[in-house]
């Protein structure tokens, strides 16, 4: 897989698969112009977008991860995680996600830990029932991972 930044004028082409991770296209309007996108591509075909946004005082926020469903579980969504992480040495990523278990497995799985919760936030921000794997999402779960600085070579 090749992952590059996406040109600031070249997002709103990314937004169907952006809805795959967000299903409300205007909560991905209100973080994509300050977000970095990145795309993920296979055989020249992109099959996955992760926007991060800089939240200051070291610390990044992976807003949308999103892998397209013939491209799942083989990886693709780790990969793009390792990706942002290996952009941001010694800073923290926090990524926000629904109470749905698989999706909180998948992220503790690639090194993150539990950070806080903001109650009611799916009920407050958005004005349908949003429902993943059958679980109706009401409270944002933030898991974080500090990511480690980069080695220096020691000169002898």
């Amino acid at each position: 897989m090749i992952i590059s930044i996406v040109n600031e004028c070249d997002k709103e082409g990314y937004m169907p698969l952006l809805l795959v991770g967000d299903e409300s296209e205007p909560m991905i309007r209100r973080y994509i112009d300050r977000s970095e996108l990145y795309a993920g591509f296979i055989d020249n075909r992109v099959v996955a977008v992760c926007a991060v946004t800089c939240e200051g005082d070291g610390r990044y926020e992976v807003k949308n991860l999103a892998v397209e469903a013939a491209f799942r579980r083989k990886g693709i969504g780790r990969a793009m995680l390792e990706y942002v992480e290996t952009l941001h040495p010694g800073s923290v990523i926090l990524i926000g996600t629904g109470e749905n278990p698989a999706t909180l497995g998948f992220y503790m799985k690639s090194g993150y830990e539990y950070s806080h919760t903001v109650a009611d936030f799916f009920v407050d921000n958005y004005p349908y029932p949003i429902i993943e794997n059958g679980v109706v999402l009401r409270d944002m779960i933030y898991l974080s991972k500090h990511t480690y600085p980069k080695k220096q070579a020691l000169i002898l």
